[in-house]
């Protein structure tokens, strides 16, 4: 290989390496200003003034206000760099694989415990702010729909073990998981309550453990 093409590749993997920490700290700006001063007081030049770039390269990078939060949802959602659908996510996979419904349960209450801590500040802000910006009511409405057919699917798998209350629809069982995985619940205990993480994930355990099975294991119909 020429020196002048090993050359093209270094400044294309520099130029590459560069763009994916100005992108980084665009987002990380965003989450910032979002969190601490809500959503329509940030603008984008806000974002890309604390960010150190351009407006446009904010744009560029990653889009409008609207797209700047979207991604920092599904960022949080995924727990990675980049967005990962719901059933491909590691605890989905892991949940998948686990024969019972309470181990998948387990699973389920690990992960949204973990989740919650990056995703509930976030949506606190989307649920108080899609009443008055269109853009996010739409993001709001898409978020909450996918998050339900999630937990339909989620329910037909617990279904399969066959472990469930037999006077339980899969639609009332998804609804049950729906409403207490959600960021309402996460912030009213751990945020305004001083519940620990541990602890609330303990209690969603337990609570779908009673809500949900025929037969509660020993340590929660016990405590």
């Amino acid at each position: 290989m020429s020196d002048d093409v090993k050359a093209r590749r270094y400044d294309a993997s520099g130029r590459q390496a560069a763009a994916v920490e100005t992108r980084r700290r665009i987002l990380a700006a965003a989450s910032e200003r979002f969190l601490a001063d809500g959503y329509a007081a940030t603008t984008v030049a806000v974002v890309a003034r604390q960010a150190g770039v351009s407006v446009d390269t904010v744009y560029a990078s990653v889009g409008p206000k609207p797209a700047l939060f979207r991604e920092l949802v599904e960022l949080a959602l995924s727990g990675t760099d980049r967005p990962v659908e719901g059933g491909a996510r590691e605890y989905a996979v892991r949940m998948r694989a686990e024969p019972s419904a309470t181990g998948k349960l387990a699973i389920y209450a690990d992960a949204v415990s973990e989740l919650q801590g990056r995703v509930a500040p976030l949506f606190l802000v989307l649920r108080d702010a899609a009443s008055a910006h269109p853009d996010l009511a739409q993001v709001w409405r898409e978020i909450t729909e996918r998050r339900a057919r999630n937990m339909r699917r989620l329910a037909a798998d617990l279904a399969s073990t066959g472990e469930l209350r037999e006077d339980l629809t899969l639609d009332e069982v998804a609804d049950v998981v729906w409403t207490t995985n959600g960021a309402e619940h996460y912030a009213m205990l751990v945020r305004d309550r001083g519940w620990s993480t541990e602890r609330f994930r303990w209690w969603l355990l337990d609570s779908w453990q009673r809500l949900l099975l025929k037969d509660v294991p020993a340590a929660s119909a016990g405590s």
